[in-house]
């Protein structure tokens, strides 16, 4: 059976950070600190829930990061 792979370490970055910023900003300093996805979302929008080691999510409204979460 093969070995089940060891996802790579996520980066030493706060979510919460991001808060507050322009989405444009925002996504830019999070592919600056490691993060290999970057998901901007509208309020409410309907997604899937699966964990992504490595992904961001921005929640955006009015050009601004409201709420921002891993995976």
């Amino acid at each position: 059976m093969a070995p089940i792979p060891t996802p790579p370490a996520e980066p030493e970055d706060s979510p919460d950070s991001y808060v507050g910023m322009e989405a444009d900003g925002a996504e830019r300093r999070a592919r600056e600190r490691g993060w290999s996805s970057v998901r901007s979302l509208p309020p409410g929008a309907i997604i899937t829930m699966e964990y992504r080691v490595g992904r961001l999510n921005f929640e955006v409204g009015g050009g601004r990061v409201i709420r921002c979460w891993k995976g």
